[in-house]
């Protein structure tokens, strides 16, 4: 029976993370939080309530982040009590689908130490950030820990890993609002350059403010798919409302 979880793991394998990946260049902090206002704008605009957990939660995150600890199951966990407002959550107890059934992701004895091991790897130096952050984003999507909100918990370990690297893009929608195909290599280094030129943009307005704001990155790019189109071997996204 078809695995995307073990198809995500040897795309894993294959993908040079580090070679992607620039050096993120030091801290850098937009006029705003992208994460934020995604959260605000995209995802307030379907469900108020939906948002207000997730902002939630992304408080939760930034204190964790400001202790500069390791990204670990057990944090995940706690933001998703916030955003489901669920007591208690676990892992998932059986095989996940997704995208309308198109994905499997199966459950075997060691998937969630496989799991942990993937999440240890995120804050582990000779990686960038940009490399680290894209990796751990389609490490939740992929395992598929919990049994709802999985693109919700995806989006926080990415918010983590750059609000603990102090470099969170002053705009996140291109990032959030793509599905990612399990099998596909080429998608997972296009996330990884996404990153990039959204840091490095969001540098780029902090440091010459003078120039006006810019376009959106991507706006007219190759990485970022026109309004309305998907990206190469990816839909459009119901965003972290999934």
């Amino acid at each position: 029976m078809r695995d995307d979880l073990l198809t995500w793991l040897s795309v894993r394998e294959r993908v040079s993370w580090a070679e992607v990946a620039r050096p993120a260049g030091g801290p850098v902090r937009g006029g705003r939080d992208g994460v934020v206002e995604f959260v605000r704008t995209d995802v307030a605009a379907r469900d108020p309530e939906r948002a207000a957990r997730l902002l939630t939660a992304l408080d939760r995150v930034r204190v964790a982040a400001a202790e500069g600890g390791p990204l670990t199951y057990e944090l995940l966990a706690d933001w998703q009590r916030r955003v489901l407002a669920s007591p208690e959550v676990g892992f998932r107890d059986g095989p996940a689908y997704a995208k309308g059934g198109r994905e499997r992701y199966g459950l075997a004895p060691d998937t969630v130490e496989g799991f942990r091991r993937c999440l240890g790897q995120a804050t582990e130096p000779g990686v960038p950030l940009a490399g680290r952050a894209a990796r751990a984003y389609l490490d939740v999507a992929f395992f598929h820990p919990f049994a709802d909100g999985n693109g919700r918990a995806a989006m926080l370990a990415l918010y983590f890993l750059l609000v603990r690297d102090r470099a969170v893009p002053d705009l996140a929608a291109p990032v959030l609002r793509t599905v990612r195909r399990a099998d596909d290599s080429n998608g997972a280094a296009d996330l990884v350059r996404l990153l990039d030129v959204l840091i490095a943009a969001t540098r780029r307005r902090r440091e010459r403010p003078e120039t006006g704001r810019a376009r959106p990155p991507g706006a007219t790019g190759r990485l970022t798919p026109p309004a309305g189109r998907p990206a190469p071997g990816s839909a459009p996204a119901p965003s972290p409302g999934r």
